[in-house]
């Protein structure tokens, strides 16, 4: 079907992360099993056969009944719980929605949250520790998973009461350029650098002051070092508290919130809870 729908071997092999080799191969043995050639391919077209054009609607019919067929076992498998991975609270009320909408498709099943430092910046889903997480994108692993987008929302930055923002309404990002920022770990990849802007500091490296790897050490290192960091404007409310405050950072693209699932669960179990979160799906380019 890749190939079918690519007319290229070379993009067919990226689509289904294989070699190119390994796909002729495999191309060969399905020609040799059923005695007929499915391709005409050259050095630089590939087309399908009478044979391959026959053969291409009863492969899609074949591949969603084998969907159909996993997400059957995958439901009759199915415990009377889901485990949701989280980095951070996600607040804006999301949680209360997710489980308030759950509950009216999935009555007796319990949602279980779990937090998951941010050395796994999939929150659990890499390790197979929940069934979907809420994450912030981008992130590594990214392109393997399947992801929603929940929220875009502008960046805002968190520090101590005596910085010299207090009393600052909003901030343009250039005037944070020196400034000494908290960092997610180095496993963390793209989503540290969005965190700290690295895309729009036109070249200058961020000034890191201290390493973190959960909500509770980014308010230590606030409150004590008298470091800055970014956030989303949905988070500010969680980090506002006695001696930190929060206002908004112009000059940034958004951050994106959004909830991630295993391309190979099946289960329409999560693509209930999927739904009741986002009931119009809004896909996130890769």
């Amino acid at each position: 079907m890749a190939v079918a729908e690519e007319l290229s071997f070379t993009r067919a092999a990226e689509r289904l992360f294989i070699s190119q080799p390994a796909l002729s191969k495999q191309i060969r043995q399905l020609e040799e099993l059923m005695r007929v050639r499915l391709f005409d391919r050259d050095r630089r077209t590939v087309r399908l056969t009478a044979p391959g054009e026959a053969l291409l609607p009863a492969a899609r019919e074949l591949l969603r009944q084998w969907d159909e067929a996993q997400r059957a076992v995958g439901d009759a498998a199915t415990a009377s719980w889901l485990t949701v991975g989280l980095s951070t609270s996600v607040g804006r009320g999301l949680l209360r929605t997710l489980r308030e909408r759950f509950a009216e498709r999935r009555p007796g099943c319990e949602l279980r949250f779990r937090q998951v430092n941010w050395t796994d910046p999939t929150a659990g889903l890499a390790e197979g520790e929940v069934d979907v997480a809420f994450v912030w994108v981008p992130f590594p692993g990214q392109d393997d998973l399947n992801v929603r987008v929940v929220a875009r929302e502008p960046r805002w930055v968190a520090f101590r009461h005596d910085h010299w923002l207090a009393g600052r309404d909003e901030v343009g990002f250039a005037e944070l350029l020196d400034e000494r920022f908290v960092a997610l770990p180095e496993s963390a990849g793209l989503l540290r650098d969005h965190w700290l802007a690295t895309d729009e500091r036109g070249g200058r490296p961020p000034v890191v002051c201290t390493t973190v790897t959960n909500a509770e050490e980014t308010f230590a290192a606030i409150e004590s070092a008298g470091t800055i960091v970014l956030l989303a404007a949905g988070n500010a409310e969680i980090y506002r508290r006695p001696g930190i405050m929060t206002i908004p950072v112009t000059g940034l693209s958004p951050s994106v919130l959004a909830l991630a699932w295993r391309p190979g669960d099946h289960r329409s179990i999560i693509r209930d809870l999927v739904e009741a979160l986002s009931p119009e799906p809004q896909r996130l380019g890769t």
